[in-house]
């Protein structure tokens, strides 16, 4: 495993380059402001034959191979309800903990394709979106 981290969209291209010509099997897509900012950019893994995988669904939608990560939609629920006991004065300690209970995974069929990979239909099963 290593390590890589762009400092300009030039070094996304350099990077993906480099896990192909080294063989690499996959890649994690860091989430960061720098990354979050250049999506498509860092989608790169189809045209260098790498699979990528991410935390965030909306990767998926834009070219990653694979997403598995907390339900934003639900934590950011969560918190709005946090927030409006919060002002109608309740006080933090009385609030219960929660932590996440669901993962999302969605998976693109396309770059799986492009990518010559075949996603096994138990795996396919179990994701919450399928992007054909």
């Amino acid at each position: 495993m290593e390590i890589f981290y762009p400092t300009a969209v030039a070094d996304i291209d350099e990077i993906f380059e480099r896990l192909e010509a080294e063989g690499f099997d996959a890649a994690y897509i860091w989430p960061s402001p720098f990354t979050n900012g250049y999506r498509s950019d860092r989608c790169g893994g189809p045209q260098h034959h790498v699979p990528t995988i991410s935390e965030d669904p909306d990767d998926v939608r834009a070219g990653v191979l694979l997403s598995y990560g907390l339900d934003n939609i639900r934590l950011q629920r969560s918190a709005a309800e946090y927030v409006d006991k919060l002002l109608r004065g309740a006080k933090p300690v009385d609030l219960p903990l929660q932590q996440p209970t669901k993962l999302e995974m969605v998976i693109n069929l396309t770059v799986a394709k492009a990518l010559g990979l075949t996603i096994p239909q138990s795996i396919l099963l179990r994701a919450d979106e399928v992007i054909e």
